[in-house]
């Protein structure tokens, strides 16, 4: 009975078939996403396998299909690219603290999901998530192109013993390092530095050579440095197989799209490859047998290692709560079903968080995977997790040929991948999208390209909420008028307002949320209210929400016009303001409950009852 509520066997079959469908178009993905982010074709498969069954069987999603994505694969290259060179180009020392950073990251989506953050995905501004996306297909566009020619910047010794000045400085840099922490003083005892340096051997000044030249070639902006030299050497077998990759994939859609067109090129040309016996590059071996958990990240945790990281790993759980959750409502239109935002973040977070500890990367909801699922049948969550068993299968049984597959033909993959990736809606869109939002989407998308993923998303969301304020700020300005009945247009309940009081009594009328992006237009209008004036009606039905910034600012004008000895009516007060102004006591101290209206009615006849025509009539007249 347990195994039934859980899962909902009645569509078995469906489920089968789209869970083995996803899992082969899953398969060549994981193996290239892995290459890319620098952890080896392994790193892709296991995050694959992982992160589709636990976040299918703890998610929120029933059809979702889930592993690394091209999103997720560009942040996770950038930031084991920073925590690699910080070990001195030595991966498996940095392995450790990079899978830390990944658990972490999905221990973060799990908090987010206990915490109800699904439900705030939405409001995340378009132009920022065009731009991120479009900079993501660039990154791996442009980072491809060295690996589809046949260019390794460590492999190309005219460029690596350039930097061998600078890799003598490190490591000496490092010997006075360690002499100063075992207290020598070098300049009093220089023979020991000598004879600390003579130990030096080529092979160390050759690898530090090789990791400042790795460093100097990594990102968009190496690419675009070391291209000159990746032309003068080209690999044509590398450039002949990755463009028969790309050709296959995009022609074989012409064909059919039943099977999918990144398997057949994968298989077309890894074959050829295999069968003709090319020397050729392959990708690096896919060990054998089951995975095994990498406790290394456990007993070699340090929290030093892991503190410039955590925001990294912030952004890592956001953006993979973001891709699920987009993903999860392409299902619902789809399936005409409803998910569960918040658990379906804790199941992408459980998902990620055990991949991590096997050595994975991380991952999110997969589009592509998803619809083929849904096309092919899935309709529970048992299809998600006959796609990870699929590939765990593929692991064991498959795992020596796999290892086999050229290096070119994944980088042809990865092309296809970050040209379908660009957000090509938003950029076509660009001549007829507000300025504002142009320049969001610009700033987003070249910062990510050639600077920081983490940052420019941070500065984009900045940007988009202070323009998103002072827009919101300048409407409420615009509406919120104080003019005389006689000048402003009244609205429908003022109509019989007693035509000899309209110069005494003014209103204001308080059109959208007060606060900090709105005060001082406010104050200003406020500062408008004419001496004659001897009531002021402020009608804040309209006024849904005041933080403290617009308490503070209306406080000032009504201790302002109240010392004026002008008598101050609040009409209609929302539930929220009317708490805010009881907080600093304006009531009932300032402003006491009988002057307080829930209606502009009774308003009108305190008026009628209490403010007196002190204005001669021919001075109305003039």
């Amino acid at each position: 009975m347990i195994m039934k509520k859980i899962f909902d066997f009645s569509h078995f079959k469906g489920d089968f078939f789209g869970g083995i469908t996803a899992g082969i178009v899953a398969l060549p993905l994981a193996l290239a996403f892995g290459v890319s982010a620098g952890l080896g074709p392994s790193a892709g498969l296991y995050g694959a396998i992982f992160i589709s069954f636990f976040a299918a069987l703890f998610g929120g999603t029933n059809t979702q299909i889930s592993g690394p994505t091209a999103p997720m694969t560009a942040v996770s290259m950038v930031l084991i690219a920073g925590i690699v060179a910080s070990f001195d180009g030595d991966i498996s020392k940095a392995l450790p603290t990079v899978l830390m950073v990944f658990l972490l990251a999905g221990l973060m989506q799990v908090g987010l999901g206990l915490l109800g953050f699904g439900k705030y995905i939405k409001y995340i501004p378009y132009p920022v998530v065009s731009g991120f996306m479009t900079a993501i297909g660039v990154i791996i566009l442009l980072t491809q192109i060295l690996p589809a020619v046949g260019y390794y910047p460590k492999e190309d010794l005219e460029f690596v013993n350039q930097f061998k000045p600078q890799a003598e400085e490190i490591i000496l840099d490092n010997i006075l390092k360690e002499e100063a922490s075992e207290g020598l003083l070098v300049l009093e005892d220089f023979k020991e530095t000598i004879k600390r340096a003579e130990h030096i051997s080529q092979e160390q000044i050759q690898k530090e050579s090789q990791t400042l030249a790795g460093k100097e070639a990594s990102g968009v902006i190496g690419t675009i440095k070391v291209l000159p030299e990746a032309l003068r050497n080209i690999s044509w077998l590398e450039l002949i197989l990755a463009l028969a990759t790309i050709i296959i994939i995009y022609g074989f859609k012409r064909i059919t799209k039943v099977i999918p067109s990144t398997l057949v090129a994968l298989l077309v040309v890894s074959g050829i490859a295999i069968g003709f016996n090319l020397d050729y590059r392959p990708i690096e071996e896919i060990p054998s047998g089951l995975p095994i958990p990498n406790l290394e990240i456990f007993t070699q945790f340090r929290l030093a290692n892991l503190t410039p990281y955590i925001f990294s790993a912030l952004t890592l759980a956001l953006l993979g709560a973001i891709d699920s959750l987009l993903t999860s409502v392409v299902a619902d239109n789809m399936t005409k079903t409803k998910h569960k935002p918040n658990q379906e973040l804790i199941g992408q977070g459980i998902g990620n968080s055990i991949g991590a500890i096997f050595g994975g990367i991380p991952g999110a909801g997969a589009t592509i995977r998803t619809v083929v699922n849904i096309n092919a049948g899935g309709k529970t969550r048992l299809s998600g997790m006959i796609s990870g068993i699929l590939l765990l299968i593929i692991l064991l049984a498959l795992g020596p040929i796999a290892s086999k597959i050229p290096a070119a033909v994944l980088a042809g993959i990865l092309i296809t991948v970050g040209i379908g990736v660009m957000d090509y809606k938003g950029l076509k869109a660009i001549p007829y999208m507000p300025r504002t939002e142009v320049i969001i989407m610009l700033i987003v998308l070249i910062l990510s390209a050639v600077w920081n993923l983490v940052y420019a998303v941070g500065i984009g969301l900045v940007i988009a909420s202070l323009m998103f304020m002072k827009k919101i700020g300048d409407l409420v300005a615009e509406r919120s008028m104080v003019k005389s009945l006689k000048e402003e247009d009244a609205w429908s309940d003022e109509y019989g307002f007693p035509v000899n009081l309209k110069e005494e009594v003014f209103i204001k009328h308080i059109n959208g949320p007060l606060f900090f992006g709105s005060t001082s237009e406010f104050q200003l209008l406020a500062q408008q209210i004419p001496e004659m004036a001897t009531c002021v009606i402020f009608r804040m039905g309209r006024m849904q929400y005041m933080d403290q910034s617009g308490l503070y600012a209306i406080e000032d004008i009504l201790v302002d016009l109240v010392n004026k000895g002008k008598k101050v009516l609040l009409v209609d007060i929302i539930e929220q303001p009317r708490y805010m102004l009881e907080r600093i006591d304006i009531i009932p101290d300032l402003i006491p409950e009988d002057q307080l209206f829930d209606n502009f009615e009774d308003c009108l006849i305190w008026v009628k009852e209490n403010v007196k025509d002190e204005i001669p009539a021919l001075g109305k007249l003039r």
